[in-house]
């Protein structure tokens, strides 16, 4: 269960039921995956990733996960950068170059880097079991159901899929703010 961004324990222990679960284990892998999906990064410690990236004719890229912990290697070209005098970077992502710009080509940095939070960062456990326990309780899209006359209500919650505090932990923590489309 590494994938998961937070504890099933604390999960089954608001909802009254045993970690295992299937259930549980489903609801709190699928918040997690549509977590993961809003702020477009794995959030969880990547060690060791490697990315190629297209240069912008600017002095700075955007590795595309952060928190960035370590880099490892910059290649441009296939020739090794040295960190400190031909690149700098920032535990937010950006890929400075020194004394230039990086080319404005496709394809033509290779970056091999740290990423992630080995512990997962508490307001985004607090959301992602949030959201858990509401895919736990309630049937896609239906908050309350009346059997006998047939009555059907739509949450809000279940209706939009998320929470003002699932909103403010996404804008948090979401990354290449400029590209949405």
């Amino acid at each position: 269960m590494a994938d998961l961004l937070a504890d099933p324990a604390e999960l089954a222990a608001s909802l009254g039921v045993q970690p295992t679960e299937p259930k549980l284990v489903w609801a709190l892998t699928a918040a997690s995956r549509r977590f993961r999906g809003a702020v477009r990064h794995p959030v969880s410690l990547v060690p060791g990733d490697n990315v190629t990236l297209d240069g912008n004719g600017r002095e700075s890229v955007l590795l595309p996960a952060a928190p960035v912990l370590a880099i490892t290697s910059v290649q441009l070209d296939g020739t090794a950068l040295t960190a400190g005098v031909d690149f700098d970077w920032s535990a937010d992502g950006f890929l400075r170059r020194l004394g230039g710009l990086w080319p404005d080509r496709l394809r033509c940095i290779r970056v091999a880097y740290d990423h992630g939070w080995a512990v997962i960062p508490e307001d985004i456990q607090e959301v992602v079991i949030d959201q858990a326990r509401a895919m736990y309780r309630i049937d896609p899209g239906v908050q309350t159901k009346t059997v006998g006359g047939q009555s059907v209500t739509f949450g809000v919650q279940a209706a939009i899929g998320v929470t003002a505090q699932w909103t403010a932990a996404v804008e948090r923590y979401r990354l290449n703010r400029g590209d949405r489309p």
